[in-house]
């Protein structure tokens, strides 16, 4: 491996760590996003000839914000506009020095001195509509570019850009502070930031539509900004429940499809492919957390997902337990989605007709109407009760419904096989 090789591997090392502290430090010493942004890129693009001439620092991310901060303070010298901006700026890197990125007493109030954090939660802001909330975290701390986010879900570029445009321009119109949230609005606020991460993650693991089931980068950026919210904030029990369940997910993600890019059950999935080293950091930060004694929605579905991968078989799946863990989970989460996972594990802990009864108490209420896993759990607990004819009408209803190409190959290749047993 040439020099040139080993600086652009360290570069882009940088730029998965240090992306969203650079661009978070930017962002509270300007208060411009978008100039944060582009000082941010710039320092890196800088990074890649000076790294190649003078090694790689000892601390990339100390060079990389100071770097783009002075960009910043160039860029501010040439506007009339930023003359007081330059002061405060001025000020700020006097009385913090060249780096310092966990600053207790950050003066914002709130105790929490890391500059993600604060990112965050202003990102996941519950001014901000989801999508603006999903797609401006993946902007600024996560780095991804706008034709990346768009492609990721699957909108068109322009609509991204003017989601992301109308994003900041409201947290810059409605005052929306750059800071953690106080002390008595924390723990409304970290809910509505692990949403946004979970909701990241699924849409990684399972995309709602397109011809992937499977998108890793999601996923993988879902986890990396977990692990930073659970290390800044490592007495929140949910916190490390979020990750936990994320990683229980991910180990086993890479035998979700096969080689043809098509759908395999878990009950069919190849368990010693299973990402051990995830499942077994997943299982210890469950541990951790149910020791804090606060039980909360996140820690239970990664109880449920410890249950599967805890289990060498398919056979030997507790699902007395996780059909238990699925009614605790309905005190948190009292969804028609949560009452149909409880439904197949009912299924296959006391047999298809008991859950089937289930699944009808929910197609009565309608509710999940256009969710094609009502039709789709139908349809599965028939073919295991033998009723092979009325799942395939089951399975007709439910491929009325999917978007995700990978589903549908799977939901035609059951109805298949119904019709012809």
């Amino acid at each position: 491996m040439g020099v040139n090789d080993g600086v652009e591997e360290a570069v882009a090392a940088a730029f998965r760590e240090e992306w969203g502290q650079v661009v978070a430090t930017l962002i509270r010493v300007t208060g411009d996003w978008d100039l944060a942004e582009e000082c941010a890129q710039d320092a890196f693009a800088q990074a890649l000839d000076r790294w190649r001439r003078d090694g790689v620092p000892r601390r990339p991310g100390a060079w990389l914000t100071t770097t783009a901060r002075n960009r910043a303070l160039d860029v501010l010298r040439r506007e009339a506009v930023g003359a007081q901006k330059l002061r405060e700026v001025a000020v700020s890197a006097r009385d913090e020095g060249p780096y310092n990125a966990y600053d207790p007493d950050s003066g914002d109030g709130s105790g929490v001195g890391d500059d993600r954090l604060r990112l965050v939660f202003t990102c996941c802001h519950p001014a901000l509509a989801i999508e603006a909330r999903v797609a401006l975290t993946l902007r600024t701390l996560a780095g991804l570019t706008t034709p990346e986010i768009a492609r990721a879900f699957l909108v068109p570029e322009a609509t991204m850009a003017q989601r992301l445009v109308r994003a900041k321009r409201k947290i810059r119109n409605a005052g929306i502070p750059y800071r953690v949230p106080p002390a008595h609005l924390l723990p409304e606020r970290t809910t509505g930031v692990l949403g946004v991460l979970y909701l990241l993650f699924n849409e990684g693991y399972a995309a709602t539509a397109g011809a992937d089931l499977v998108r890793a980068n999601l996923s993988a950026e879902a986890i990396r900004l977990a692990r930073v919210m659970a290390r800044l904030m490592p007495d929140e029990p949910e916190v490390l429940g979020l990750l936990a369940l994320l990683l229980l997910h991910d180990a086993r993600s890479g035998t979700r499809v096969d080689a043809s890019g098509d759908l395999v059950t878990l009950e069919d999935q190849d368990r010693t492919a299973w990402n051990t080293s995830e499942a077994d950091e997943g299982a210890a930060l469950l541990e951790t957390a149910l020791r804090r004694g606060r039980p909360g929605p996140y820690q239970i579905q990664a109880a449920i997902a410890a249950c599967h991968t805890t289990a060498a078989t398919a056979q030997e799946t507790d699902w007395a337990d996780i059909a238990g863990l699925y009614g605790e989970l309905r005190r948190f989460v009292p969804s028609a989605v949560v009452r149909l996972n409880r439904a197949v594990a009912v299924g296959m802990a006391e047999g298809s007709d008991a859950g089937l009864a289930l699944v009808a108490e929910l197609e009565a209420e309608g509710e999940l109407d256009t969710y094609h896993l009502l039709p789709a759990t139908r349809a599965d607990l028939l073919r295991r009760a033998g009723r092979t004819v009325e799942a395939a009408d089951a399975y007709d209803r439910a491929l009325a419904l999917v978007e995700n190409a990978a589903e549908r190959r799977f939901l035609e290749k059951r109805l298949a096989e119904c019709r012809s047993a």
